[in-house]
C-alpha cells in the first residue's frame, strides 16, 4: 500500500462505535492511509462532534446504547448543513432489512463486520472522490449562474437602450409618411408601412424580452382594471389585418362583453404575440385564422386557430419555455417567434391562469389561453419558478 501521510488537504473521518477496541483498530488503519480521524463512542457525541466541526465523511456503528446508528443518521440528514455528509453503516448486522433499513435512513453505503480494512478503504475513498466531484460540480454552477447574470445584465442594458431609439424610429416613419410632399408612392408608401411595422415589431420584442426577466424574477406587479377582451381581441385583429398578406382573421363578436379583472397592457400584448404566431406559421394561400371567445365557469377561455403546419405532441410544451427554444430549433423546428410564447406563458400564469396548444403536426393549432374572471387577486405579483 502507498504512504498517503503526505498528501496535501487530509480528508477527514468521523468513526462512531461505542466499542473503544473496533475505533482504536480502524482509525490507526485509516490514519496510517493519511486521514484525519476522529472518534466518537455514542450517537450523542457523534452529533455534537459533528455540529462543531463536519468532517468529509462518517462511519458509523447501528447498535449502539441511548441512540442506535439509524437515529444519528437521520437526524444529520434533517440537518440543513450536515445532510450532504456522506454517512457509511459498519455494523455487524447483514440482514437485507437492516441494510434497506440503513439506507432509508440516508446511508450511502454499507460495511459488514468483520470486515477487510481494504474494502473499508476503497469505500470510503469512493464516497470521498464522489462528495469532491459533486462539490466540484456545485461550485462550477454556481460560478456559471453568475456569469449568466452577468450576461443576463449585460443584454438586458443593451436591449433596453435599443427601445428609445427604435420608438424615435418609429415616430419619424409616422411622420414621413404624414408630411411627404410629393406623397409617396403606392410602392414607397408600401415600403414605409413595412419599414413602421418592422420597428413596431422589435419593440415588443425588446419589450418582452425585459417584460419575462422580470416576471421570472418576481418583480413585475400587474395592473388590475376591468379588461374587456373581446375590444382586445377585435384590436388584435384590426393591427394585423393589414399585415396578414392574404390570410383571412375571423373574429365572431360574443353577444356580451367578457369582462374580467387584468392588466390589459399585459392582455393585449399576450393576443398580439399569439396572433403574430399564427400569421407567422399559417399559410398566404388560403390561411385561416379564427379568434374566439367561450366562458369556463368561472373563467374565460381565449383561443387562436389556424390552419397552419401544427405542432407535434413532443414540441407543446417546450415552445413555452424560455431555453426549449434552443431545442426545437435545434431539431429544425419552427414553431414560435422567439421569447413570444415564453411571455404569453409568465403573463397569462401571472394573472392565475393556465396556456397550452392543441394540435397535431401538419393540421394546425389551437392556442389557448384560460383567466378567471374575478383576476388573481389586488397587486398580483407573479411569483419566481422555483430553483434548480
Amino acid at each position: 500500500m502507498k504512504d498517503h501521510t503526505d498528501r496535501p488537504n487530509l480528508s477527514s473521518v468521523l468513526m462512531v462505535d461505542d466499542t473503544p477496541a473496533n475505533l482504536e483498530l480502524l482509525s490507526g488503519m485509516l490514519k496510517g492511509r493519511g486521514y484525519k480521524v476522529r472518534a466518537a463512542v455514542s450517537g450523542a457525541l457523534a452529533l455534537q462532534a459533528v455540529r462543531n466541526d463536519p468532517p468529509d465523511l462518517i462511519l458509523l456503528d447501528i447498535n449502539m446504547p441511548e441512540m442506535n446508528g439509524y437515529e444519528v443518521c437521520a437526524q444529520l440528514k434533517s440537518d440543513e448543513k450536515l445532510k450532504d455528509i456522506p454517512v457509511i453503516f459498519l455494523s455487524a448486522l447483514n440482514e437485507t432489512v437492516d441494510k434497506v433499513k440503513a439506507f432509508g435512513a440516508g446511508g450511502v453505503d454499507y460495511i459488514t463486520k468483520p470486515f477487510q480494512f481494504e474494502e473499508v478503504e476503497a469505500r470510503v475513498e469512493t464516497h470521498l472522490e464522489l462528495r469532491r466531484q459533486k462539490r466540484q460540480l456545485q461550485e462550477n454552477f454556481t460560478e456559471l449562474r453568475e456569469l449568466e447574470k452577468l450576461r443576463d445584465g449585460l443584454v438586458h442594458m443593451i436591449i433596453h437602450d435599443l427601445r428609445s431609439p427604435l420608438t424615435g424610429v418609429c415616430g419619424f416613419l409616422d411622420l414621413l409618411g404624414e408630411m411627404a410632399d410629393p406623397p409617396l408612392s403606392a410602392v414607397s408608401a408600401g415600403y414605409l408601412a413595412s419599414a413602421r411595422d418592422a420597428a413596431k415589431q422589435t419593440i415588443r420584442l425588446i419589450s418582452d424580452v425585459l417584460d419575462s426577466s422580470k416576471m421570472e424574477e418576481g418583480k413585475m406587479k400587474l395592473k388590475l382594471s376591468e379588461c374587456d377582451l373581446s375590444r382586445l381581441l377585435g384590436e388584435g385583429v384590426s393591427e394585423f389585418r393589414p399585415i396578414s398578406e392574404g390570410r383571412e382573421l375571423r373574429f365572431p363578436l360574443p353577444a356580451s362583453p367578457a369582462t374580467i379583472m387584468a392588466d390589459c397592457g399585459i392582455l393585449s400584448r399576450v393576443i398580439q404575440n399569439l396572433l403574430a404566431n399564427a400569421v407567422k406559421f399559417t399559410p398566404k394561400d388560403g390561411g385561416l385564422i379564427r379568434l374566439d371567445i367561450k366562458p369556463a365557469g368561472d373563467r374565460v377561455r381565449v383561443s387562436v386557430a389556424d390552419n397552419g403546419q401544427g405542432v407535434a405532441p413532443e414540441y407543446r410544451e417546450k415552445i413555452f419555455e424560455k431555453f426549449g427554444q434552443g431545442e426545437v430549433c435545434a431539431a429544425h423546428q419552427r414553431h414560435s417567434t422567439g421569447l413570444g410564447l415564453t411571455f404569453c406563458k409568465l403573463a397569462v400564469e401571472a394573472h392565475g391562469g393556465s396556456i397550452g396548444v392543441d394540435s397535431d403536426a401538419g393540421k394546425g393549432s389551437v392556442f389557448w389561453f384560460e383567466l378567471p374572471v374575478n383576476g388573481p387577486g389586488p397587486e398580483k405579483t407573479p411569483e419566481p419558478p422555483p430553483k434548480s
